[in-house]
């Protein structure tokens, strides 16, 4: 099945983009984080060019980014182990009956 994808426009950092995405409402999110830390990171130093804030602002959001990777590979370690548990468990529990 092919989906279209509509072109939306967002504004980030004053300037405005015209985006596709799967979802129009997912893209809108993502525009917004990124105008956030955008603005976030330009408040702290305005005295920035336009590019070195942008840059900064990158590694911010890869920072999330890897953050967030580690935290779901930390929890998806700890589930398999919950996992092989109980699959040990219940093997346990058939051969004895």
């Amino acid at each position: 099945m092919t989906t279209d994808k509509k072109s939306i426009k967002v504004k980030i950092f004053g300037s405005e983009y015209p985006l596709r995405g799967e979802s129009e409402e997912f893209t809108r999110r993502v525009a917004t984080y990124v105008d956030e830390m955008i603005n976030t990171i330009h408040d702290k130093i305005s005295e920035q060019p336009a590019l070195t804030v942008a840059v900064l602002s990158a590694l911010n959001i890869t920072e999330d980014l890897f953050k967030e990777r580690e935290s779901a590979n930390e929890i998806a370690t700890l589930v398999e182990g919950e996992v092989n548990k109980l699959t040990n468990y219940l093997d346990n529990c058939l051969r004895e009956n």
